[in-house]
């Protein structure tokens, strides 16, 4: 048995020394190669994710947040392929020496990853209804999941699949293992999807968007159960979103993309008081306030996102910036930079950029 696959029997996440993350992220580089070109969708992006803390990343439709994601795990939907960048995991091997691999050095199929994924690194995925097989049991997927990262039989798997519907406030668990997925409710099935995803105690989960298509109501319930599951497994969390309130709820750092790179990154209390990127500062002028006029017009980013295959040079965001400073934001591109302390963003407005 190697180490990678050691690790998965030993439980929840070691104690990493102060401010080492669990995951980082450095100039990650995924792109997809079309007919029509090289799609950049992922240039440049580092992140990294601090045990037992939620990262928050936010950002416009096609901006990468879920290439990123998919990145991790190298699930990355052809014609895409990571083309650069490390994402360095760090783990407690079986004699208790702390390690780190290299994720991106490891072949997709290989036994190594398959442990990796699902079993150290989970994932909810933006459609749940669509991520399940249609033609089997949400109980019999579940209980897959479990023993494909353990030595359980299927009887015990199956016995904690059942823990697990109940756990995440499926009613009737037994009933429901037999269920496919077609008969489950919207809020259901991102139930049983988060049940199957934390089913083998993973140090990190990946929420894409896991509230997008369900009423508020049953979005406050997931957000509630996720944060719940989270403090009781210990566990980090990577969450997905455009919905910058729903940031503010679950988040403990935020990362703001825009056209594959991260442009600022801080703790969220920070970013929402002291947003320092233009960017930033327009989407956090777009929500919606209480103190507002009746019918008072919301403040709007001008332009639309341009298509990866299409950057423009210099600063990306610089054709809708309003702080744009010709001869330099369309002549180079800034670097992520201090602008803070524990906050960083990536514009020429800022000295070290």
């Amino acid at each position: 048995m190697n180490q990678i696959q050691q690790t998965q029997l030993i439980g929840p996440a070691p104690d990493l020394q102060d401010g080492e993350p669990l995951l980082q992220v450095n100039n990650l580089q995924t792109y997809f190669f079309t007919g029509e070109g090289v799609v950049h969708a992922v240039d440049g992006a580092t992140l990294d994710v601090q045990p037992g803390r939620t990262l928050g990343i936010v950002g416009e439709s096609g901006c990468g947040k879920s290439v990123a994601a998919k990145s991790i795990l190298q699930i990355v939907d052809r014609p895409g392929r990571i083309v650069g960048g490390e994402i360095l995991y760090r783990y407690r091997d079986a004699a208790g020496h702390y390690r780190q691999v290299d994720l991106l050095k490891l072949p997709p199929y290989s036994a190594e990853m398959k442990s990796m994924r699902g079993g150290q690194i989970s994932m909810i995925f933006q459609e749940p209804m669509t991520s399940f097989s249609p033609v089997h049991t949400v109980g019999n997927q579940i209980a897959e999941a479990i023993r494909l990262h353990s030595d359980l039989d299927e009887e015990t798997a199956r016995g904690q699949a059942i823990e697990w519907l109940r756990r995440v406030g499926i009613p009737n668990p037994e009933q429901r293992m037999g269920e496919y997925p077609y008969r489950l409710s919207g809020g259901q099935c991102q139930r049983a999807m988060i049940a199957m995803a934390l089913a083998t105690n993973p140090r990190i989960l990946i929420a894409d968007e896991p509230t997008t298509a369900l009423d508020v109501t049953t979005q406050a319930q997931i957000l509630n159960l996720l944060q719940r599951l989270q403090a009781e497994n210990g566990m980090a969390m990577i969450f997905i979103t455009h919905d910058l309130g729903v940031i503010a709820e679950v988040a403990d750092e935020v990362a703001v993309m825009y056209l594959g790179r991260v442009v600022e990154k801080a703790p969220v209390k920070e970013l929402f008081t002291n947003p320092k990127h233009p960017y930033t500062q327009a989407l956090m002028n777009s929500i919606p306030r209480i103190e507002a006029q009746p019918r008072e017009r919301l403040p709007s980013i001008s332009g639309s996102i341009p298509h990866p295959q299409n950057r423009p040079a210099g600063c990306p965001f610089h054709p809708r910036c309003p702080a744009f400073m010709p001869g330099i934001c369309d002549q180079r591109e800034p670097q992520l930079a201090a602008v803070g302390v524990n906050h960083q963003a990536s514009c020429f407005l800022y000295p070290g950029c």
